[in-house]
């Protein structure tokens, strides 16, 4: 979304597909979980009478349009993308089939999961911890608009502390919203750690990548 205060802008596009770029030219097999909510948000429009399934189809759409807006950008950079569908539509997209996504990551190709886990109910929180085991992902990169995770909200809790590292469990326990439970459990039973970290922050990707100390360490 950018600065805009709705749908894809092109610069933001370009400047996450460059970071994207960089982290794939150091040899590092690239799978993108893609949200949607700067087109549509599914529990917004549940509270405003609308039927929850509905609701999350329309977000699982809007999730679809953004992989296409992102692969684009990849593209015109030199970078061989797939978007890869749980809701098959095959004039856009590629049907999820597991082995073949697997085989694009092996190809070199940067893989975009588009469409959530094709379920309602389910966020693309919950599809990147899916997708993440899946493909038998090392981490999932959680990118966000602030550092880490924080004991409250840093934009209304001005004495907010970051946590360098936290357990699945306390994330859990403390109700912190920065993935929904059934991610943050999905993680926890298969014991995928999870980096959350400001993607805004231009570089973030590649020092992540590269092991750097960077946002919070969700792990056991």
């Amino acid at each position: 979304m950018g600065n805009q205060g709705f749908g894809v802008d092109a610069l933001m596009a370009g400047k996450i597909a460059e970071e994207v770029k960089e982290v794939h030219e150091l040899g590092v097999e690239v799978a993108i979980v893609i949200g949607g909510g700067n087109i549509f948000r599914g529990l917004s429009a549940t509270a405003q009478g609308m039927e929850r399934v509905s609701g999350d189809l329309m977000g699982m759409l809007a999730t679809v349009i953004n992989a296409i807006a992102l692969q684009d950008a990849l593209e015109k950079m030199g970078v061989y993308t797939r978007v890869v569908s749980a809701i098959e539509m095959r004039e856009v997209a590629e049907p999820f089939i597991r082995r073949r996504a697997i085989r694009h990551l092996e190809k070199r190709r940067v893989v975009i999961f588009a469409a959530g886990t094709g379920n309602p109910y389910f966020s693309t929180d919950t599809a990147a911890a899916l997708r993440a085991m899946e493909v038998k992902a090392e981490v999932i990169l959680k990118a966000t608009k602030v550092d880490g995770i924080y004991d409250a909200d840093p934009v209304k809790v001005k004495t907010a502390t970051m946590f360098a590292e936290i357990r699945y469990i306390d994330v859990i326990r403390k109700g912190l919203q920065v993935m929904d439970t059934t991610a943050i459990s999905l993680c926890m039973d298969n014991r995928l750690p999870i980096i959350v970290f400001n993607l805004l922050q231009t570089g973030n990707i590649q020092r992540v990548v590269l092991g750097e100390k960077i946002g919070t360490v969700v792990k056991v």
